[in-house]
């Protein structure tokens, strides 16, 4: 999974009908800057509101996931969003002069396609990945339903789907790794039943629908005279069932487990909704749109929670944003005083500094050497430092800049920091950093307690 966040390097477009409203409609997307996110515009309406891709704002899940914020709703998402996820584009705008994206064949293929020519972009900030901490899961008895969320330093998704049909059996799909989406995935095709056909249309939903972007699957053997009338349901001349392969007109399959495939991609492109990253196993047993949904609720109300405490989690695995030899090149500081390993986390509000404490720490010679212990104020020095990467990053010349700690306030030592000890140093902002001066809070945490806090002030100056 890239590290960096990612935009398109210039607008695309493409057109096509909806599949629920059956109105056509012109889709461009277009780069944004980082930690923008994923919204929707609707030009074509007065003032063209935006509408965040957040879970918060679903307002129906029939047959498809529905958002809706700022006066814009914007129909059936998933398979957008899927692609999105599938190419790890996390900054982008995406035009709409109608109410529902284009259906186009009725996967993600074309809208990757599109972000394939619109050409990925690497940009200055740092993923916001959400690590499950804990297990997440949600169940329908009632329907069988039942989908999990796992921790994991991944992301992976497993799928199983059973109907009741003669010609659609239990499948699975496994998705192992993102970079899987775009060649295993993205075609793979909306599906509905033919007993369903009708009721949809009654419902006043897929009137963009046709064979051309959906597989229809026979549940059972039906008559010639109930054929000739799905034919006129549908608006073909005739409609055809092979009793071997069971699916209207004889569709070929890209994949034997072409539907379950596409599931995980409904799954994919729902928990997007999360509005942020993440790292997890997936495990969904007969997922739709409104369960994929509910899980998508309870984790963002997890990853919410967890931002409330705060409390960084340091991967050892993970290559850091800043090595000791970019730190070295930021900061004045030489040994004995350069206090931060690496750093692991950056964005224009917040950073996380990694400190492994060895005994060779040259203060532990003379600072209770029996009983060696950090001293508070090198605790303080290397979150300062921590924090002065952040003030530096707020400039376009880092290498130009003295980052100098001219105030702490309310500092406070609450544990013993030994030897074996891994710091994590965490500084946020206060208010934006302004005339060079920074107010941040900074926590140190060893072993997910608080070791050390203080409010700090940070002035930026540039070298003469």
């Amino acid at each position: 999974m890239n590290n960096k966040q990612h935009t398109i390097s210039k607008s695309v477009t493409l057109s096509g009908v909806g599949l629920h409203t059956g109105v056509t409609a012109t889709m461009t997307f277009l780069p944004a800057p980082a930690n923008h996110g994923i919204k929707f515009q609707r030009t074509d309406l007065p003032d063209q509101p935006i509408a965040d891709a957040d879970v918060d704002y679903v307002v129906d899940t029939s047959r498809g996931t529905t958002i809706e914020h700022n006066g814009a709703r914007i129909n059936t998402v998933e398979h957008v969003l899927a692609a999105m996820v599938g190419m790890e584009i996390d900054n982008i705008l995406i035009q709409l002069d109608g109410p529902e994206p284009p259906i186009m064949d009725g996967s993600s293929i074309k809208f990757v396609e599109a972000l394939e020519e619109a050409i990925p972009l690497e940009q200055e900030a740092h993923r916001k990945f959400f690590e499950l901490p804990e297990e997440i899961r949600f169940k329908d008895l009632d329907k069988g339903i039942e989908l999990a969320a796992l921790p994991l330093n991944d992301y992976r998704i497993a799928v199983m789907v059973d109907y009741n049909s003669k010609f659609l059996s239990s499948q699975h799909a496994n998705l192992t790794h993102v970079s899987q989406f775009k060649e295993q995935f993205a075609m793979c095709r909306t599906f509905c039943f033919v007993h369903e056909l009708e009721v949809l249309y009654k419902a006043g939903l897929i009137q963009g629908g046709d064979l051309s972007n959906a597989i229809v699957i026979a549940d059972r053997d039906y008559s010639e005279k109930e054929l000739s009338h799905l034919s006129e349901v549908l608006g073909k001349p005739k409609v055809s069932i092979s009793k071997e392969v069971g699916i209207l007109n004889n569709t070929n399959l890209h994949y034997n487990n072409e539907m379950a495939r596409h599931k995980l991609l409904d799954v994919m492109g729902d928990l997007a909704l999360v509005g942020r990253p993440i790292k997890a196993q997936i495990l969904a047993s007969r997922p739709g749109h409104a369960s994929n949904v509910e899980l998508a609720k309870k984790i963002k109300k997890l990853m919410l929670e967890t931002e409330k405490n705060k409390v960084p989690v340091y991967d050892p695995k993970q290559p850091p944003i800043c090595s000791h030899e970019r730190i070295y090149e930021l900061l004045p500081h030489r040994y004995p005083f350069q206090m931060i390993d690496k750093i692991t986390y950056l964005d224009e509000n917040s950073v996380v500094g990694i400190k492994n404490v060895t005994m060779n720490e040259s203060y532990f010679m003379g600072h209770f050497p029996n009983n060696p212990v950090m001293p508070g104020v090198m605790q303080v020095e290397a979150m300062a430092q921590t924090g002065g990467i952040l003030v530096l990053s707020s400039v376009p010349d880092p290498e130009n800049y003295w980052p100098y700690l001219v105030g702490i306030e309310n500092c406070r030592f609450r544990k013993s920091v030994i030897p074996g000890d891994t710091v994590i140093f965490r500084c946020e902002l206060i208010s934006p950093i302004r005339r060079g001066i920074a107010k941040m809070t900074g926590k140190a945490y060893v072993a997910g307690q608080v070791v050390c806090e203080a409010e700090m002030t940070a002035s930026l100056v540039r070298k003469s």
